[in-house]
């Protein structure tokens, strides 16, 4: 199957499972989120999902929560990571980070090009995967 397809039918599963799917798609302007994979895991009341973020230059996420751990990765680019409780931290390409279940946090592209990352979020099924924060 194709990847588009893949991530259509990941995206479609989730939504009929209740996993919550659907709000870590909310968009910002300047930023995109896809889901690249859903899955249950051994630990009981649990999924991993994997996703590929873009940022436009200067284009942010939006203060967010998860409700389990965000394990990201800069693929391309430069971004800001903004987590409450710590100061803000600048990471370029290769670099990787961890953000705490629970933390309100935020991300912007810093840099002139665009910024992609990777992240895994290994979050509590039947959970909103993102909620946003006002």
């Amino acid at each position: 199957m194709k990847k588009r397809n893949l991530t259509t039918a990941a995206v479609l599963a989730a939504a009929a499972l209740g996993t919550g799917i659907g709000a870590l798609n909310a968009q910002q302007p300047g930023f995109t989120r896809t889901v690249l994979q859903d899955q249950d895991l051994m630990v009981n009341g649990r999924h991993a999902v994997v996703a590929r973020a873009e940022f436009v230059p200067g284009g942010v996420v939006g203060k967010h929560t998860h409700p389990g751990e965000e394990l990201g990765y800069v693929v391309e680019g430069t971004l800001q990571l903004l987590v409450e409780g710590r100061p803000p931290v600048t990471l370029k390409k290769g670099e990787v980070f961890f953000v705490p279940a629970g933390v309100i946090h935020d991300g912007k592209n810093v840099g002139k090009g665009k910024a992609v990352v990777l992240a895994t979020y290994v979050v509590e099924k039947g959970k909103p995967v993102a909620t946003a924060v006002k």
